[in-house]
């Protein structure tokens, strides 16, 4: 690691075009050149999701001539793109969330980021950007949020959110695989991702003239064109009075995500029996670090049955009808859970009892994984990594269940 406060000349890989690819950047050459004028922190009671970015900001350029070039660690800024790069006219882009803590004893933890690394190594090979080492990506995310640490909210209802995000720079209009590419990382202090507050039930607008995915797409991948395309019945769900687009496949509308969180019913099912339920990943779901999290609490517990399955629109306007319905609820990296209230279902709002039962399970795993989150007990594998503040060096992930 090399720090360019002092100034550094400009470094190349593969000088003399003898040299073969890198295949990929290590963290040990990381070059870092700090902002000579820091930005005031905001009060973490005013800040609006994604509006306020940090000091720093992490890059890596590669070519298919050069391979991956040494990261680099620098003052947020501009990007300088070509107006042919491949990501602003096909999509060939992807990205990532996650998020970093500031605990109650004030170290500072990201919540299962490996599995933030394996989603985005995946969504990479779909969109046929370069591999990388996703040990050492995690490696220099860290160290740029050690850099930024000031920039984690002291606030235990506030955060800092991680964006990676890899496109496609090759300046040529051909619909083909990218020669080259730009792999950066910004931070952002967060508050709730939704203005209704923290715990607040959310409505659905559940219409199948809309698909979010469907079989063999990418929406089991986090790219910026599942979202972009999502935003029109977003608006038609404003509206017609709902917050969120509650997302249908299929000729039997089977129910899938909740506008970009995934989805879980906890109810008494078909036989009788408690569950927990969510759409299984068959290439349509993404894989949420949430809903996997989610999935590892409940059978830990080992309290309710606990399911990836099908569900329709029919099976739940049946089980409301026959009061087996109890909660359901939304769940992501930006707003860990989010109960629902309404579903407005071919022109009929279908109360759903989420808020009327508590939401005992909802309230329960908000708490666990917000106690995870800030005081750092280990559940999970892979479950987080964390430093104390002042410390040089970071350690690597907690690999060990509890005993």
């Amino acid at each position: 690691m090399k720090d360019c406060n002092n100034g550094c000349s400009a470094e190349g890989t593969g000088e003399g075009g003898s040299k073969e690819p890198v295949e990929t950047f290590k963290a040990e050459d990381l070059i870092i050149t700090r902002a000579t004028v820091l930005k005031e922190k905001p009060d973490p009671s005013t800040l609006v999701f994604g509006t306020v970015f940090t000091d720093h900001m992490l890059t890596v350029e590669w070519s298919l001539e050069l391979g991956w070039e040494k990261p680099r660690i620098k003052p947020l800024q501009n990007l300088s793109l070509h107006p042919g790069s491949s990501a602003l006219h096909y999509a060939v882009e992807l990205f990532e969330g996650l998020k970093a803590f500031r605990g109650v004893d004030n170290k500072i933890r990201l919540f299962r980021p490996n599995l933030n690394m394996d989603r985005m190594y995946r969504s990479a090979m779909r969109a046929t950007l370069p591999a990388f080492d996703k040990k050492e990506l995690l490696e220099c995310i860290q160290q740029l949020v050690k850099l930024d640490e000031e920039w984690v909210p002291y606030s235990t209802s506030a955060s800092l959110y991680i964006r990676p995000t890899f496109i496609g720079t090759e300046p040529s209009l051909g619909v083909k695989k990218p020669t080259k590419a730009l792999l950066f990382v910004i931070l952002s202090p967060v508050g709730p991702y939704f203005s209704s507050g923290s715990f607040n039930p959310v409505s659905l607008w559940a219409n199948p003239k809309y698909v979010r995915a469907w079989k063999g797409g990418t929406g089991d991948c986090k790219m910026g064109g599942n979202y972009g395309s999502s935003l029109f019945a977003q608006c038609e769900a404003v509206e017609n009075a709902c917050q969120q687009v509650l997302w249908l496949y299929g000729e039997d509308n089977q129910i899938t995500e909740v506008g970009t969180m995934n989805l879980f019913l906890y109810w008494i099912n078909e036989d009788g029996e408690e569950e927990l339920a969510t759409p299984p990943l068959d290439g349509i779901i993404l894989p949420g670090v949430m809903r996997q999290s989610i999935l590892d609490l409940a059978h830990k517990w080992g309290e309710f049955k606990v399911s990836e399955r099908y569900l329709t629109m029919d099976d739940l306007t049946t089980a409301v009808e026959e009061n087996r319905v109890r909660e359901m609820f939304g769940s992501g990296t930006a707003c860990v859970v989010c109960p629902v209230s309404t579903i407005l279902y071919k022109d009929e709002t279908i109360h759903i009892p989420t808020m009327e039962n508590g939401p005992k399970l909802a309230s329960r795993i908000l708490e666990k994984l917000t106690d995870i989150q800030l005081s750092g007990h280990q559940i999970f594998e892979n479950l987080l990594l964390r430093w104390p503040l002042g410390s040089t060096t970071l350690p690597s992930p907690c690999m060990a269940l509890p005993s």
